[in-house]
């Protein structure tokens, strides 16, 4: 046997096999059906083991290539699944949790407000920590989105929701109870819903970036509030007048810088896609 070629060592064998299962008589029904599939698997009926052999290593070649095909499509929808189970995990990070916290904090805050009245001194205490947290966060959950890459298209809505929900909950609680002249609400709320429609108004001609002026005005206006709602007396309530007027100063000038700046930003981007279309159709 072994100066015999392989095909035709497998010829013999394929020609005794039959003629031993048909002597016998035990050829299984199951056996039977198994080598007409080999057989159709090769592409040729009732030929010899060699070419239903060759047929054997073509399916098994194709069932390897659908295999991999098939592997490499659950490795893809793996790949995307744990991908947007990464997106939506990032949503709750630390920055954007804070930004619910001060979220939560607005209908506390209110609430610890106005009991009793509105003008227990304890329950003033209790609501200026509620203001002094959700001020503090505020801070913090904007630095850590921008050190640590936590930025999100939920902490890009809520942040700025959260900051004009708690101010203008204290505002509006400080005007209704008698402690602060609407005027003055007025202009910081005023201001700063307008400036929010005016970044959506030139949004698409550039991003107006936030100025020393605005940050100095934001902590002014924390600070002013934050001494209005508590119960201060004497002296202490002639100061917070003077650092409330400072912040309505600031909230009016920078106000106005940011209109000045929205102009000059729409007039760039006109000017640029002018400048573009021309040498597109040049």
């Amino acid at each position: 046997m072994t100066g015999v070629p392989a095909a035709a060592a497998g010829g013999a064998s394929g020609a005794r096999r039959p003629a031993s299962g048909a002597a016998s008589g035990k050829v299984p029904g199951s056996a039977v059906g198994r080598t007409a599939a080999r057989s159709a698997d090769g592409g040729t009926s009732g030929t010899g083991h060699g070419t239903s052999g060759g047929g054997a290593v073509v399916g098994e070649g194709s069932d390897g290539a659908g295999a991999d095909a098939q592997g490499e499509d659950k490795s893809g929808r793996g790949a995307k699944l744990t991908a947007a189970a990464v997106n939506q995990a990032s949503v709750w990070n630390i920055a954007n949790l804070l930004t619910m916290l001060r979220l939560v904090l607005v209908p506390a805050f209110v609430a610890l407000m106005l009991a009793d009245g509105g003008y227990d001194p304890a329950w003033r205490a209790l609501a200026w920590a509620a203001f002094a947290i959700a001020m503090i966060t505020d801070i913090f959950d904007g630095h850590l989105a921008r050190t640590y890459n936590l930025v999100t298209d939920f902490g890009k809505i809520a942040d700025p929701i959260a900051d004009k929900a708690i101010m203008g909950a204290a505002l509006i609680c400080l005007s209704a109870l008698g402690d602060l002249p609407w005027w003055v609400t007025g202009v910081i709320l005023g201001r700063e819903l307008g400036v929010t429609l005016l970044r959506f108004v030139v949004i698409r001609y550039g991003v107006i970036p936030a100025s020393r002026g605005g940050k100095l005005k934001t902590l002014t206006q924390g600070v002013a509030v934050g001494m209005y709602v508590l119960a201060l007396t004497g002296w202490l309530a002639t100061l917070r007048w003077w650092v409330m007027a400072a912040a309505v100063v600031l909230t009016v000038a920078t106000g106005l810088d940011y209109v000045k700046q929205a102009i000059v930003l729409r007039r760039q981007g006109i000017a640029e896609r002018k400048a573009a279309l021309e040498e597109k159709e040049a």
